[in-house]
């Protein structure tokens, strides 16, 4: 463990800490008990830069699972260097936002990595939200370029940025330099395999690049139900990869299947594990079978689930042991959601030779807060881990204000390198989240135990969280009450052994309807994802609401339980 004895020594202060839990008395502060990562001193680098610059052995970087495309790693670098100085031609610079729109490809890291080493902005949009959706992070953002699939590029019709310059993903027949109609649309200015292929004359001027500037604008429910713009900067995706160098080991193997748009994904496949070296076998989306013969094919050693892949993983085991052959699997990584200390167990039990890490974290910390290491810390169930390196966590009293100690729940706080640069054009909401001290504030409600693991207790936040996604009852209240039948409602989550959570909503109709549970969750079912779909009605003579208006959620949920 990285902690003194007794205490240890900050600058000219030596705090009282605790060894076992981390936590300081004086400062009311748990420290991480993990070895401190160093972060480069050299405050002008780029995230690309500094994981181009990795020491590694491995070889092949990429495999697409459906067409068993490889890319080496000299061919990925040499991509993404090409597709930079291309990207520079075209005008891309430092400060501009890029739009990338694709399903999980070996091609997302090379966009997302090079629009990063201009210090321009990438920000990545869910390809299953619908147009609306979509419009509104391209109305926020203002992305000067999009990376698109072509299946994809009928989604922008609804933006006010319907005419945004779009370089296609998939396919190479296009010059970069000259438009191309495609289904009418006159902005499609080029394809990104000829981008890769064609060799860049000229050289470009390198634009310094500050490690507190943006990289990534990844976006996050907000409890308003308004999505907000999380600004990633270089400093948190190289301390990201840093703390990946300290949890996982070099040239190990893996599947690619949670999307790459979500900070999960994009944290483990844009940039940390290929700072390892790692070979990463990429599944546009998930789909068990696939998984599996991709883990048999390729040898996975190691793979990224969110909770629902795991409870999958444990009901379908009978037949998952007769048809796939998992030997070399060793560690599933579990994140994106709690998971319950039944399915944990479970797993272990019907997979006794694969650990199962789990951690906590959130868009807001660049996905890392805390995690497991080692076997021997999996066997603390229901725990999220050990605070990660360099990591600092209050507990406090989400009433009073009080910071709390060992062993007593309140809302976790955290300061760390990963925690964000803040919301996107968004001033108010920033500084009710991380205060003049670098402390964010979680909205979580945790306790650390007297080893020093943490544990998630509940969310102060109202999100909802399903199949590892963020719904924002806010939202689905908005959309709800834009209905002329309805005349109040409120969404709060139902339990789901495999989604973890849905949202179901309470409606109260106005008066002389008939408005039917099908017609409503039709009516939502148009306009949102399909993860933020209501999946149950009940109606209501009226919302219960405190003295100020505010929703009960927690009466609410009270009710939806006692019913189960």
């Amino acid at each position: 463990m990285a902690l003194k004895h007794g205490g240890d020594d900050i600058g000219s202060v030596t705090l009282a800490l605790d060894r076992k839990s981390g936590f300081c008395e004086s400062t009311s502060t748990f420290h991480s008990k993990r070895e401190p990562m160093s972060l480069p001193p050299n405050q002008s680098l780029d995230v690309t830069t500094f994981i181009s610059s990795q020491p590694h052995r491995g070889k092949t970087a990429f495999v697409d699972a459906v067409t068993g495309r490889r890319l080496s790693f000299s061919a990925f670098w040499l991509a993404v260097e090409r597709v930079t100085t291309y990207l520079h031609a075209l005008g891309v610079r430092k400060g501009n936002v890029v739009i990338i729109l694709s399903p999980n490809s070996i091609l997302f890291p090379i966009v997302s990595l090079s629009v990063m080493s201009l210090g321009a902005i990438i920000t990545t949009a869910n390809p299953i939200n619908t147009s609306g959706e979509i419009a509104k992070q391209i109305d926020d953002s203002r992305p000067v370029l999009g990376f698109i699939t072509g299946q994809l590029v009928s989604k922008l019709a609804a933006a006010s940025y319907s005419n945004l310059p779009v370089v296609l993903m998939d396919e190479n027949r296009v010059s970069p330099n000259k438009s191309q109609n495609h289904e009418n649309r006159e902005n499609i200015i080029g394809s990104l395999e000829a981008m890769m292929e064609t060799e860049p004359s000229g050289s470009r001027v390198k634009h310094r690049v500050d490690q507190d500037d943006t990289a990534a604008l990844l976006y996050s429910s907000g409890t308003t139900g308004t999505s907000k713009g999380v600004m990633v900067t270089h400093r948190n995706l190289i301390a990201l990869v840093q703390a990946y160098r300290a949890r996982f080991e070099s040239e190990q193997r893996t599947v690619c299947t949670i999307p790459m748009c979500h900070i999960f994904g994009f944290g483990a496949f844009a940039t940390g594990f290929i700072a390892l070296g790692w070979t990463i076998v990429v599944l546009p989306r998930f789909e068990m079978s696939q998984l599996l013969s991709a883990v048999e094919i390729h040898r996975s050693s190691y793979l990224s689930l969110v909770p629902p892949m795991v409870v999958a993983m444990v009901n379908g085991w009978n037949e998952i042991k007769s048809k796939y052959d998992l030997s070399s699997l060793h560690t599933v990584v579990a994140g994106g959601a709690p998971l319950s200390r039944e399915v944990t167990e479970k797993f272990v039990e019907l997979y006794p030779t694969v650990k199962i890490l789990q951690g906590y974290g959130m868009t807001e910390t660049t996905a890392i807060a805390a995690s497991m290491f080692t076997k021997e810390e999996t066997e603390r169930y229901g725990a999220s881990g050990l605070l990660a390196p360099n990591v600092e966590a209050k507990i406090v009293d989400p009433d009073s204000g009080r910071v709390l100690g060992v062993n007593q729940t309140g809302e976790i706080w955290l300061r760390s390198p990963t925690v964000m640069k803040g919301y996107f054009k968004n001033e108010e909401a920033t500084a009710s989240s991380i205060d003049s001290e670098g402390w964010l504030k979680t909205g979580d409600l945790c306790y650390i135990d007297s080893e020093g693991f943490v544990f998630v207790v509940d969310r102060l936040k109202e999100l909802i969280k399903c199949n590892g996604y963020q719904v924002a009852p806010a939202e689905l209240e908005a959309v709800l009450l834009a209905h002329p039948e309805i005349a109040d409602a409120a969404v709060v989550p139902i339990p789901d052994v495999k989604a973890g959570q849905y949202p179901m909503a309470y409606i109260v109709r106005k008066a002389g309807s008939n408005l039917s549970e099908t017609e409503i969750m039709g009516f939502v079912a148009k306009q949102v994802s399909p993860y933020k779909r209501i999946r149950k009605v009940t109606f209501l003579a009226s919302i219960p609401k405190n003295s100020s208006g505010k929703i009960l959620r927690r009466e609410l949920i009270k009710l939806t339980t006692s019913k189960l």
